[in-house]
């Protein structure tokens, strides 16, 4: 029988000296693939469990080689466009990254294993019992990968470590229920609180989201909700007051985070050819208006732990 540590996954970073993942100074994995499709996505590259080719024009110096590398002809040169990526016929197979030393070409995803993802966490374990820190699985949706993150969570565990887990919830509760005993606190997103508004936004329902939400709670689980707001979308008067009543009702609740939106999530679309369901025009909010939607919650009597 192989070894719990041996199970592998598909990330697309890890992350360290991370300081909004969590308490602390922190690690974080982000694991490929979700079970949601958010139009404002910070971390596109996450929602597909497969890899992508990134590609950052202006980094390339038209040396040609990867032209002559690709199985599948998927690069031209256009003498008004420059390098253009056809990514019709690519496979992904990584021939011209290995080629591009410019590092315009970039596979995006790669399989480790549960013991390769902690040796990289331990690196920093100094940082982590000075700042009260540790692990965080990010993603995507980690759960999306149980048996790697279970697997992760549990090394992390048997080496001391502070377990965090980033999730949106959209998963079966059995799964959550696998990595309760190793998880120290769950960061769980709650995106909007209206159904129809959820389910256009993300792609999914709402129900078991807030289903799984209240049976952690039951079960004394740790638990900071978090919410990204974007502006036009989910800033709405009526959202503000459904969060207070969420985050009221579950009286053993650390906390509400607000995650103000930012355009980050455009360009590493862009980069990868990742397609958007909604087509987003917002920019990102100014530190007064943030500073509002907490004073707002915070007057309806939620604990926020933003710092403004």
């Amino acid at each position: 029988m192989s070894e719990p540590t041996a199970v592998t996954g598909r990330i697309f970073d890890i992350q360290r000296f991370s300081i909004h993942d969590g308490p602390g100074i922190r690690t974080t994995v982000f694991m490929k693939g979700c079970t949601l499709k958010c139009v404002w996505c910070h971390n596109p590259e996450g929602i597909s469990p497969k890899n992508h080719l990134s590609f950052l024009p202006r980094n390339c110096i038209g040396c040609g080689y990867c032209f002559r590398v690709c199985p599948n002809e998927g690069h031209r040169m256009d003498e008004a466009l420059g390098h253009v990526l056809q990514r019709g016929g690519c496979t992904v197979c990584g021939a011209c990254t290995e080629e591009c030393w410019a590092k315009a070409l970039e596979v995006v995803g790669r399989e480790v294993t549960a013991r390769e993802a902690l040796d990289e966490v331990l690196k920093d374990r100094p940082f982590y019992e000075t700042s009260n820190g540790g692990m965080t699985l990010s993603g995507g949706e980690p759960l999306a990968q149980l048996e790697f993150t279970e697997a992760l969570l549990k090394a992390g565990k048997d080496k001391g470590l502070h377990n965090v887990i980033e999730t949106c919830g959209h998963v079966d509760f059995s799964r959550i229920e696998r990595v309760l005993p190793y998880v120290d606190l769950f960061l769980y997103d709650v995106k909007d609180t209206d159904d129809e508004r959820h389910r256009t936004y993300t792609g999914a329902p709402l129900t078991r989201i807030l289903e799984n939400l209240r049976a952690l709670h039951d079960r004394d689980a740790a638990l900071l909700v978090r919410c990204p707001i974007v502006p036009g979308l989910n800033d709405r008067p009526d959202h503000f007051e459904a969060l207070a009543a969420l985050a009221k009702s579950l009286p053993n609740l650390q906390g509400v985070e607000i995650l103000p939106y930012h355009k980050l999530g455009t360009s590493k679309r862009e980069r990868m050819g990742i397609e958007s369901e909604m087509e987003l025009t917002v920019d990102s909010p100014a530190q007064e208006t943030v500073a509002e939607w907490v004073h707002t919650l915070r007057g309806k009597g939620v604990q926020v732990v933003n710092e403004v």
